[in-house]
């Protein structure tokens, strides 16, 4: 056919190789989204095209040049096709997976309400409230899918995963984390699996099967279609019965038919509804053994152990996942509940109504009256067959001669001939099956030697109470056992494990923000004092031994301690037992030197004999509730050495300023971490948050001087709380204000060390007000009562001495005649009053020298009446003064003496300004003008300055030698671990419970000498008679 003929052919036959290869494709492109793979469209289009090229060559005549070249360009239009039919399958492939969840699989479609929830991102106000309630850390969707279901989302392809899930998951997790139950069920026994996408996808698939077609002519296809929906239908009904039928599967699964009770078996006709609380979901009978799941359903321990062997590891109520480690015992109401239940016994001839825990005993009963029938025995005539025990011991014999013979041939083949061990199993096995478990118990513990003894708690208490060393306690350990034969004290193994809870570094806890500077390990126990410390060649060299608790573990552990007070102050409070805080704890600290504490025992470095105490006393703890603060924990006796809890021990010189810093100053690092972070610590089962309030009162002036920087006590600044000057002190010793504070003594402390204005040092001097040393612990502003009341008396003491020299009359006398009046004083006092005379003021010394009844003795060595008035008049004002800075609360009980302390304080210092003058005349000591100038101002600040002494640091003095005696060992080391380990073991409360147990004894005759025999001094009687029950 010629050109021309073929310009007037109609269009669409003009290129007919062109027009039939856009109908293959397009046949092709149908057909393939059934059948061909996705790999193999390439290929196809790759064969369409050559055909193609092959008719062009062949015809080459026929067609023309120019329709050779449109069949080029077709092949380039094919490949684009190509490309866009894969674009369009992802982007459908994609819009499928918009439609289901992405853990279960489901379609949004079943649910009407369309509601759905992103995989990513974080949680809704809902999920987040109840997450709030619950205390967990979780915020995000991820992490809680991870921790529902066990599926890692984070590294999800938005090609191949889901991004949203149904609401029956999200009512899933929330079943999770709350109480309250929900009628929801997973609907696979497993998460979905998630696939790239191919011809054979299941997403698209699953959804091309959903989609409902238009109508077609009827063909061979349709009537498939119909069978096929026909098929649905009737798998739709059969769903409803499936549950019915998975119970019926459950219960032959189990066949517990035999062992468990059938609930028409109650003897009370109870609820429905309370029938099912108390009967297994699987077998539908009385709870046996009860067990509950992470979903709170309730299932017969052998029932849900068999359904999950078969089943897998799923709830078989809501096909939640399950596994034999999340089974925990219900709580102990509902077993007491379970208990109580009325049971009629099965038995024929035997209408008793039993309760449901002592049912195994009434049937074993039955089983035994019948045993006795079957295999009753014959009497062959005479009189009637005796029962065993009420037969003599040669009867007894003679009809266990056949057993005996058993007894010992089985003995000898399989336990070495060890008759007794065997007779003993045979009785505890017989108890076991009568249910007998507490005389079971102790026939046990005789076996295995333990015995039915004290409590570790107990046995600990008595050991520290009593200040028994090892081998002291270990002997009358051995002692005990060996005379009674009994177990009544544990031994030192058991006390080891029983301790461990009462220190610190065994209760988990968390800081928040995190402390700086101090780690996150919660295991911390004892450390070394220098632990931390950066050590180089030109520092100062620390020669020491020195032991101490990390503070932060110590305060876990003394809180931990209070548990059982926390908790009852907030009932008595009538607070809510939920509380989480924050909850502000006030903590007093106390530091001070014991002086000389040599030792003749003991080897190791050269160390100061002289030790220093660093100890710290929760005060008392608050919580802001509404407006106002509610106190639940008040230390009654905050002065006690029971309540003053060790943290650091040294041995050490407290003078010794670098040795002092060096080993105080990690702890110092500690504490002000603390004052900006809260503690998050578990108590009563309740996440609840702490923050701490320290405040450094239990130091006596010597220290406060030394940690604050200044200078000593016979400096001309005569006060630490504020810049008086000795002479300024004596000329008005009423009217001064607290000026001084660790911040400005810092601040003095860089003015000092720079010299700014470059002055000369008594002007630079005078511009710090005697600081000069840098300040590295924060102590607050106030009086240490018991120093302050020891200094007084001290003064006092000197008093009465230069009254009885007449030192008014003549000033210069001589050092001979105040001696030999000095000497006078203390035989007059050891005579009248009982006053030993001492090198060093004490406390108890001070304490009854300063009374009326030592005045009216010191008056008789002085001849003028008027220095007797007085010096009467100086020592009532006096004893008026000190019950207001003495008393843990002088507003509750002295309120007048708090009333008149002004008046009493003026009057006090006017007759020392007067009578008194030949000693104040232009000076006064440094406690003398404490209290008459500084105790107003602190109580109104504090509320009290007894509470905030350092009595219970000193009083903790006598407790450290006695410790250390009582842990003597060659390293001095190891021994002051002891020493520090017991010390806090004697100031806890928990073991205070116990020390009634010491005293019990005590008062029944039994006594314990460390230093005598303890088999001679201990009526083995009473030991006896105190069993653990009546400790």
């Amino acid at each position: 056919m010629s050109a021309a003929s073929q310009m007037d052919l109609p269009e669409e036959i003009q290129h007919p190789y062109s027009n039939f290869s856009e109908w293959k494709f397009k046949l092709f492109k149908v057909r393939s989204f059934e059948k061909l793979p996705s790999d193999d469209i390439k290929d196809k289009a790759e064969e369409v095209a050559s055909s193609n090229k092959e008719i062009i060559l062949h015809k080459d005549e026929a067609v023309p040049r120019g329709e050779n070249m449109d069949l080029m360009g077709n092949r380039q239009a094919l490949e684009n096709d190509d490309k866009n039919m894969k674009t369009q399958d992802n982007k459908a492939h994609q819009n499928n997976l918009k439609q289901l969840c992405r853990i279960c699989g489901v379609s949004f479609k079943t649910d009407r309400y369309k509601r759905t929830h992103p995989v990513h991102g974080p949680v809704d106000d809902e999920t987040l409230r109840l997450l709030r309630k619950r205390e967990k850390k979780a915020t995000s969707w991820p992490d809680l899918i991870s921790k529902v279901f066990k599926i890692d989302v984070r590294g999800d392809v938005d090609t191949i995963h889901p991004t949203r899930f149904c609401h029956n998951c999200w009512s899933i997790i929330h079943r999770k984390f709350s109480n309250t139950p929900y009628k929801v069920c997973f609907p696979r026994n497993s998460t979905k699996e998630w696939q790239r996408h191919s011809p054979n996808c299941d997403v698209c698939c699953t959804t091309r099967q959903g989609v409902k077609r238009k109508s077609q002519s009827c063909s061979i296809q349709h009537g498939k279609r119909a069978k096929t929906v026909a098929e649905c239908a009737q798998l739709n009904r059969s769903v409803k019965n499936q549950a019915q039928i998975n119970k019926n599967l459950m219960k032959e699964i189990v066949s517990c038919k035999n062992i468990h009770l059938s609930t028409k078996l109650l003897a009370v006709d109870y609820p429905v509804d309370f029938i099912k609380s108390i009967s297994c979901q699987i077998c539908e009978h009385i709870l046996a053994d009860p067990v509950e799941t992470s979903c709170r359903h309730l299932f017969c321990r052998t029932c849900i152990l068999q359904c999950i062997k078969v089943t897998g590891s799923y709830c078989p109520s809501c096909w939640y996942p399950c596994f034999p480690t999340d089974l925990v015992t219900p709580v102990k109401s509902f077993l007491n509940i379970l208990d109580n239940l009325g049971i009629r016994c099965p038995v024929k001839e035997c209408d008793e109504e039993i309760l449901h825990e002592k049912y195994g005993q009434h049937l074993s009963s039955h089983k035994e009256m019948k045993d006795r029938e079957l295999y009753s025995h014959i009497n062959k005539g005479g009189r009637p067959r005796q029962h065993l025990l009420s037969l003599t011991r040669r009867a007894q014999k003679h009809r266990l001669r056949e057993l005996k013979r058993q007894v010992k041939a089985f003995a000898e083949k399989e336990e070495g001939g060890d008759i007794k061990s065997v007779c003993m199993t045979l009785f505890l096995l017989a108890l076991r099956a009568k249910n007998e478990h507490r005389q079971a118990d102790e026939l046990e513990a005789i076996m295995q030697g333990r015995g039915s003894g004290l409590h570790p708690a107990v046995c600990l208490a008595i050991r520290v109470n009593t200040f028994l060393s090892c081998s002291q306690y270990h002997k009358m350990y051995r002692t005990v056992k060996a005379v009674t034969g009994r177990q009544i004290f544990q031994p030192l193994h058991a006390l080891r494990t029983a301790e461990k809870a009462l220190l610190p570094g065994y209760h988990p806890f968390e800081w928040k923000p995190p402390l700086k500077n101090v780690s996150t390990n919660t295991e911390v126990g004892i450390i070394d004092g220098l632990s931390g410390l950066p050590l180089s060649i030109d520092d100062y060299p620390v020669d020491t031994i020195a032991k101490r608790f990390r503070y932060d573990a110590a305060l876990v552990c003394a809180l931990k301690d209070m548990e059982e007070e926390i908790l009852e102050g907030i009932k008595a409070k009538n607070l809510d037992d939920y509380l989480n805080g924050p909850f502000t704890v006030v903590v007093k600290e106390s530091c001070d030197g014991m002086g000389d504490v040599s030792e003749k025992h003991g080897s190791g470095p050269a160390v100061p004999e002289k030790a220093v105490r660093f100890s710290f006393t929760v005060m008392n703890i608050a919580i802001a509730h509404g407006n106002e603060s509610k106190r639940i924990f008040e230390e009654v006796k905050p002065n006690s050495e029971l309540c003053c809890k060790p943290l650091c021990l040294m041995l050490a010189d407290e003078s010794d300023h670098e040795t002092l810093t060096a080993i105080l100053s990690p702890l110092i690092a500690e504490r002000e971490a603390m004052k900006n972070s809260e503690l998050l610590l578990e108590m009563g089962g309740i996440l609840r948050t702490f923050k701490f309030v320290f405040r450094g009162t239990g130091y006596d002036e010597k220290l406060v001087r030394e940690v604050e920087g200044l200078e000593a006590s016979g400096s001309t600044y005569i006060c630490t709380l504020c810049d008086a000057t000795r002479l300024e002190a004596s000329q008005n010793v009423v009217f001064h204000s607290i000026t001084r504070s660790h911040a400005e003594n810092l601040e003095r402390y860089e003015i000092w060390r720079s010299n700014p204005y470059h002055e000369s040092v008594d002007k630079l001097r005078d511009r710090v007000k005697g600081v000069s040393a840098k300040p590295f612990i924060e102590t607050v502003p106030s009086i240490d009562a018991l120093h302050c009341d020891i200094g007084n008396a001290a003064e006092f003491y000197r008093i009465f001495q230069m009254e009885i020299c007449e030192v008014y009359k003549n000033p210069d006398v001589s050092k001979e005649e105040r001696k030999r009046w000095q000497l006078a004083l203390d035989k007059h006092l050891r005579k009248k009053m009982n006053l030993k005379p001492m090198m060093r003021m004490s406390g108890n010394f001070a304490r009854k020298l300063m009374s009326k009844e030592t005045v009216e003795a010191v008056c008789e060595l002085i001849k003028c009446e008027e220095r007797h008035e007085a010096l009467k008049e100086l020592m009532d004002l006096y004893l008026k003064m000190k019950p207001v800075w003495r008393s843990s609360c002088p507003a509750k009980e002295c309120p007048e003496l708090l009333c008149q302390y002004s008046y009493n304080s003026q009057r006090f210092a006017e007759l020392l300004s007067t009578k008194f003058k030949y000693r104040y005349e232009g000076k006064i000591t440094n406690y003398f003008h404490k209290t008459l100038a500084h105790v107003p101002e602190i109580i109104e600040r504090d509320g009290s300055i007894g509470a905030w002494a350092s009595e219970g640091n000193e009083s903790g003095n006598k407790l450290f030698r006695r410790f250390r005696k009582m842990n003597a060992r060659q390293s001095k080391c190891y021994e002051m671990e002891d020493v520090l380990k017991h010390h806090w073991l004697y100031t806890s409360k928990y073991l205070q419970k116990f020390m009634n147990a010491h005293k019990t004894l005590r008062s029944q005759g039994f006594t314990i000498d460390p230093e005598d025999n303890l088999g001679d001094s201990m009526p083995l009687d009473v030991l006896e008679s105190n069993d653990s029950g009546e400790v």
